[in-house]
């Protein structure tokens, strides 16, 4: 694995990281035997990096792999992220959060979760976190869905709470040293940009943002933090699935940003296939090291449900292609002439 420097922290990431969102029972029945399978053949294979969040399994996730991490002498050994903004309670005395995506969490722990970006909504999530994984520090928290595509009309009322108190436990947190890095875990651009311009940012997880279909934060969103050294782990680099599943895939998981893929971005994706069939590339693989090769990007984040799906995502970010690929790519306008690719 190759590592990078975390913007302007001293975290060290793997180009590869392991996403558990899909462990925790995202719209599948996933059992701790089959979590931990994936979470030790990640680490066999040289992964370092291990991302959760409360939401994921409402709990199940951070507890299954916190407890992964101490039964396999691994807490210490590798960087763990979770998230904040959401505190999970009783569903006998809550009512769900609203969520911009219909994620049905599939034998999740009986809790429900609420919005908080106030302090003690932070706080009160962070040490929840450590509890449920076991950790007395957790190296990076983000805060989770600070966005105005999530939030929509209430978006506001979060950033206020941020305002008002958020950022104290952010910043104290750090200060502390429970937490070595500070970011945003979200969807899209412009509340990072946002964000960064009222409080220092270390990082930010940003899911989709940048891909093979698309292009659009290489203009200034990627200066920008480059700029701010604010390091960016890419998630969602496959578009929710037509970059890893092809043109050609079923219409259930041919989607483009958890949406049935347009004729569009099929059309496009379908020219990509056949320069990566020219070239003896897999489409995955051109999709994972086209967004790693941008020097913003300090890691790339997939989520596993098998050690099979572990195997192919080290092989994606690894496997050798032939320069000529990416002049190909780049002469027949499938991605811009100044976007940075692998140089070997």
């Amino acid at each position: 694995m190759l590592e990078r420097k975390l913007g302007k922290t001293d975290v060290t990431l793997t180009s590869l990281g392991l996403g558990t969102s899909p462990l925790g029972g995202c719209n599948i029945d996933v059992g701790f035997p089959t979590f931990e399978a994936v979470v030790l053949k990640a680490y066999e294979l040289g992964v370092r990096y291990f991302d959760t969040a409360p939401l994921y399994g409402l709990g199940k996730s951070e507890h299954s792999l916190g407890h992964v991490l101490r039964n396999n002498d691994l807490v210490g050994k590798v960087v763990v992220s979770t998230k904040a903004g959401r505190i999970l309670k009783p569903e006998s005395r809550a009512k769900r959060a609203e969520s911009l995506y219909g994620i049905d969490w599939v034998k999740a722990l009986p809790f429900v979760d609420e919005y908080d970006y106030s302090y003690d909504g932070i706080m009160r999530a962070f040490e929840d976190s450590q509890q449920r994984m076991g950790m007395d520090h957790i190296d990076i928290l983000y805060l989770h869905d600070v966005s105005g595509e999530w939030h929509r009309e209430a978006y506001d009322t979060h950033l206020s709470a941020l305002r008002a108190s958020g950022y104290r436990a952010c910043d104290e947190l750090r200060r502390t040293g429970s937490v070595k890095a500070i970011g945003l875990g979200v969807n899209e651009t412009a509340s990072v940009l946002q964000v960064a311009e009222e409080f220092d940012l270390d990082c930010s997880m940003v899911a989709g943002r940048y891909t093979l279909l698309n292009h659009g934060a290489l203009e200034h969103f990627y200066p920008e933090m480059q700029r701010r050294g604010i390091g960016i782990i890419a998630a969602g680099i496959y578009n929710s699935g037509i970059l890893a599943e092809g043109s050609k895939s079923m219409t259930t998981t041919r989607t483009y940003d958890c949406q049935p893929a347009p004729e569009a971005i099929v059309r496009k994706v379908e020219a990509l296939e056949a320069v990566c069939e020219r070239h003896g590339v897999s489409l995955p693989t051109a999709a994972t090291q086209f967004v790693y090769a941008h020097p913003a990007v300090t890691a790339v984040v997939q989520g596993a449900l098998t050690r099979e799906h572990v195997v192919g995502n080290v092989a994606a970010i690894s496997t050798p292609i032939p320069v000529a690929f990416w002049d190909d790519l780049k002469s027949s306008g499938l991605i811009p002439a100044a976007a940075p690719v692998p140089t070997t």
